[in-house]
């Protein structure tokens, strides 16, 4: 189960009662001002509790006075030189408020603390093998996505999306131990705005611990600088010391908090944005 993505205009939305929300994941100005009026209308005739937009820092104004707040920012998210906002608008003031600020809060500080401006080269342990997944591997990358995420606010349990998505705009990348795919991640990227969101990371339960999500983060981040990204960014669940902690380690920043925002593993839960300029890392 999950959300739709459509237009609105010519912006790109994702929406639906799974994240009780909808997300203005791409916005076109040709829609401004009146799609502001547009997300309030289809609201209401859903019902949603949540409207979660990401801009450019110049259009914030008008959604701010639409009601809107900020809740995470990232510098030279578009083209390595303007900056993106990350807007949220409550229609149920309950959800403006994490049931669990003091798990969120201790969870970013000890984050913050493992931060390394200069990372460390890693390694994988011995008897595991880095590789990128092609066409032929979607049905064993959907079969782990679905072991280790019970629900997620995209598709990827399907093999069919996992296919189109690799063919379009998404890198996959895994690791093998044994012959067996025991973890994943991606980089979806924004080609126009020479952005990628490093996402979906998942590790079969028996083999975390081992930085494998750090590795993994490292070779994507190369492979990315080698296509021309500028700005790294990701969206983690924020009560999760682990993936925290992993962008932190490689020198991403903490951008802020997206309240109660995503549902993923059967309840919605608050994000954190990290980013990182890949402009630094020459290739």
């Amino acid at each position: 189960m999950h959300d739709t993505c459509e237009t609105l205009g010519h912006s790109e939305i994702q929406h639906g009662p799974y994240s009780n929300r909808i997300y203005l994941m791409k916005l076109d100005r040709r829609d401004l001002p009146d799609i502001i009026a547009k997300l309030d209308q289809l609201t209401s005739e859903h019902g949603y509790t949540k409207i979660f937009a990401k801009v450019p820092v110049d259009a914030e104004g008008e959604f701010l006075n639409g009601g809107y707040r900020r809740e995470a920012s990232i510098p030279g998210f578009y083209g390595g030189s303007a900056n993106a906002v990350f807007l949220g608008r409550y229609l149920d003031p309950s959800r403006a408020k994490p049931g669990n600020q003091a798990e969120l809060e201790q969870v970013l500080e000890l984050a913050k603390a493992k931060s390394c401006r200069e990372p460390r080269e890693c390694a994988l342990p011995e008897g595991f093998s880095f590789f990128r997944c092609r066409p032929e591997h979607v049905e064993e990358m959907s079969r782990l996505y679905q072991e280790v995420f019970p629900s997620y606010p995209f598709p990827i349990h399907d093999s069919g999306y996992l296919l189109e998505t690799m063919e379009s705009h998404i890198d996959y990348f895994g690791i093998l131990h044994g012959g067996d795919l025991i973890s994943l991640a991606s980089s979806e990227m924004d080609a126009l705005g020479s952005n990628v969101e490093m996402t979906d990371f998942a590790t079969l339960p028996e083999f975390r611990g081992r930085g494998l999500a750090q590795f993994l983060l490292q070779e994507m981040e190369d492979a990315m600088i080698g296509k021309g990204m500028q700005t790294a960014y990701t969206i983690a669940r924020a009560v999760s010391p682990g993936m925290n902690i992993t962008f932190s380690r490689r020198g991403y920043l903490y951008g802020g908090t997206l309240v109660n925002n995503t549902q993923i593993s059967g309840s919605i839960e608050s994000m954190n944005i990290w980013y990182k300029s890949l402009r630094l890392f020459p290739s």
